[in-house]
């Protein structure tokens, strides 16, 4: 069984090989269970969460068992890990072989799920986003940032990047390590009037309160919602759900979710008619994205099982070789 670092996954993954792999999985499909949710109470501080997330799928890449592989993501969630200088949330990603059940490699999870997360944006930028896209608008500055710059710029010709951020240090920080790979990028402090700058807005954000103001978006923009994981979380107001037309990854998980999803069909602005695809259907061709240049696009994400399968299959393959 290897062993994969951070630094591994990086080796081992490009950001358009990923986005096309991601297209692969989708449009293929995997079995993909609904994750196991479970609480684990603390007599001296605040409940952990463990998370398990299952995929499998008769299916092997290269150099791989063609009886395809298992995969489950297994992550904790302790809110009390910042009294003790450690990441709130952690995680390992556990490949085995699909025929025998054979451990095939344990995979750093967050570096794994920063990479899925941010192609699975990118594919949906493929069908979404204009294709002459050059402006990115990334609404927050935290681990998930640079990922998000480099997969979009992996897929559609980014040439200058803004990031808004609530902390400004901790965006301007962001910008500089984008400077040093290469990337035009700068911090703004007016989100408003950035966000009628963009061709593109990547939110990756845990905010309550939306941020992106649909008045302020411009025709032909398109909308990457990444942040918002629970029905409580909302990025976007209801007049970016009025303006745009809406996709999502998945279909089951953002309608349970995603705030950004739930609360608009709770109140009626958004009606389940007007979630118009997700990522299955648009690799599969049942359904298309991006009609015309004018239109305003939006895609919420929360995640996948099987993106993380992808990933950790692609991850895998490169390691062996």
């Amino acid at each position: 069984m290897l062993m994969i670092s951070a630094d591994g996954v990086d080796r081992a993954l490009s950001f358009a090989g990923l986005v096309e792999a991601l297209r692969v999985m989708f449009r293929e499909g995997a079995i993909q269970p609904v994750r196991h949710h479970h609480t684990i109470e603390r007599p001296d501080g605040a409940a952990s969460t463990l998370l398990l997330m299952p995929a499998w799928g008769d299916f092997g890449a290269a150099g791989t068992s063609a009886g395809g592989h298992v995969g489950v993501k297994i992550v904790t969630v302790s809110p009390d890990n910042n009294t003790v200088g450690k990441p709130a949330v952690m995680g390992v990603y556990l490949l085995l072989d699909g025929k025998t059940g054979e451990p095939q490699a344990l995979i750093d999870g967050q570096r794994l799920t920063l990479w899925r997360t941010a192609c699975a944006s990118a594919l949906a930028a493929t069908y979404l986003a204009r294709e002459d896209a050059s402006r990115l608008l990334v609404v927050g500055a935290g681990a998930l940032c640079p990922f998000l710059v480099k997969a979009h710029s992996s897929v559609r010709p980014i040439k200058q990047i803004r990031i808004w951020n609530r902390t400004p240090a901790n965006g301007e920080k962001a910008a500089e390590a984008l400077r040093r790979d290469g990337f035009e990028a700068s911090t703004v402090t007016d989100l408003d009037d950035a966000l009628g700058w963009a061709d593109i807005v990547s939110c990756a954000t845990i905010s309550s309160e939306p941020l992106v103001k649909g008045a302020r978006l411009k025709a032909g923009t398109h909308v990457d919602l990444v942040g918002g994981f629970t029905p409580q979380m909302r990025e976007a107001d209801d007049e970016a759900i009025r303006r745009a037309r809406v996709f999502v990854d998945t279909r089951a998980g953002a309608g349970k979710e995603a705030g950004d999803i739930v609360q608009p069909l709770a109140s009626g602005v958004l009606a389940a008619d007007r979630v118009l695809a997700d990522l299955f259907e648009l690799t599969r061709g049942d359904k298309t994205g991006r009609a015309s240049a004018e239109e305003i696009t939006l895609f919420k994400s929360v995640g996948a099982a099987l993106e993380d399968l992808a990933a950790g299959i692609a991850v895998y393959t490169a390691s062996r070789t």
